[in-house]
């Protein structure tokens, strides 16, 4: 059974919220870093809608929420959520039998990108409405999967049980990667289980950890249902060599490992990886620094929402 995340160990901090909301004036490496990787992306129109709307949403300023999710650590947990989530027979039989990510990688991954942010960064209402995107897409999704003992299960993507275990993997994979690369945590890591149950809430997933004892526990609790199978070691290689452009198939391999290097060790049996041999922990943090060189201390959609607040004032 897969032992809790080691780095959820690590100390906490507070911070005060940033209060930026100018776009980031790019140092010399930014610029130099532009090059390489190219111009950033124009914001995605779900993205510009960040700075429309009313109200603080679910989280707000100074809210550990803010602190985590808005991070370039969260280029690593993406990847180390992904890996976690395969591991449940259940949910990774959903990927298999229903998502398109293989032929629409980096749709599916806007997709996932577009909830997260809305969630933490959007107002209440955008909020609820990105939710129940999500949730419609997920009715539709249903089968069958064989579980750890060999029995065959039903499943459903809109399951309160599977949700659950989305979303635990997520809260653990987002805390853990902040620990090891992240800055301060308003209020420590207890903060942030506790209000990312929120979005969860709204998803229909029940029992959710509000205390990173109790993330733990789910953790434990969900290893009684992991299971290795040939889909894992499908997804695992996919998620090794994605298609993605390639000015950032480099840097991508740099993050893989690290998240690969963040796992535990028992879940990296699991998902038959090695620890890599060169130091992908401090690789990764250098690289992240480079990319706040490029990208400013705070990141678009929070730039986006502080927009908001500020015609409140």
């Amino acid at each position: 059974m897969p032992d809790p995340a080691a780095p959820l160990d690590s100390p906490s901090g507070t911070g005060a919220a940033r209060e930026a909301v100018a776009p980031p004036r790019r140092s010399a490496v930014g610029r130099l870093l532009s090059r390489l990787l190219g111009p950033s992306p124009e914001p995605a129109d779900w993205n510009k809608a960040i700075a429309h709307g009313e109200g603080e949403g679910l989280f707000g300023p100074g809210s550990a929420v803010w602190a985590v999710n808005g991070a370039n650590s969260t280029m690593v947990a993406g990847i180390r959520a992904l890996l976690l989530q395969t591991l449940h027979p259940g949910a990774m039989a959903g990927v298999h039998d229903w998502s398109r990510y293989r032929e629409d990688t980096m749709g599916r991954l806007d997709n996932t990108v577009r909830w997260v942010l809305t969630t933490t960064f959007g107002d209440r209402e955008a909020a609820v409405s990105v939710s129940r995107w999500v949730g419609g897409m997920h009715r539709k999704v249903v089968g069958e999967y064989e579980d750890a003992r060999g029995a065959v299960q039903p499943y459903a993507a809109a399951d309160p049980r599977l949700l659950t275990w989305v979303h635990v993997a997520f809260t653990e994979a987002f805390l853990g990667a902040h620990l090891i690369w992240g800055g301060p945590i308003p209020g420590g890591p207890d903060a942030y289980v506790r209000e990312w149950a929120r979005s969860g809430e709204l998803l229909g997933a029940t029992d959710l950890p509000t205390t990173v004892a109790e993330l733990r526990a789910a953790m434990t609790g969900f290893g009684r249902e992991m299971k290795s199978d040939e889909r894992v070691r499908e997804a695992v290689v996919f998620l090794s060599k994605p298609p993605l452009p390639a000015n950032w198939r480099f840097p991508y391999r740099i993050l893989f490992a690290g998240a690969v290097a963040s796992l535990p060790r028992d879940y990296r049996r699991l998902l038959g990886l090695r620890r890599p041999a060169w130091p992908a922990i401090t690789v990764t943090r250098v690289f992240l620094w480079l990319v706040a060189q490029l990208t400013g201390p705070v990141s678009q959609s929070e730039r986006f929402a502080r927009q908001r607040l500020s015609r409140a004032r």
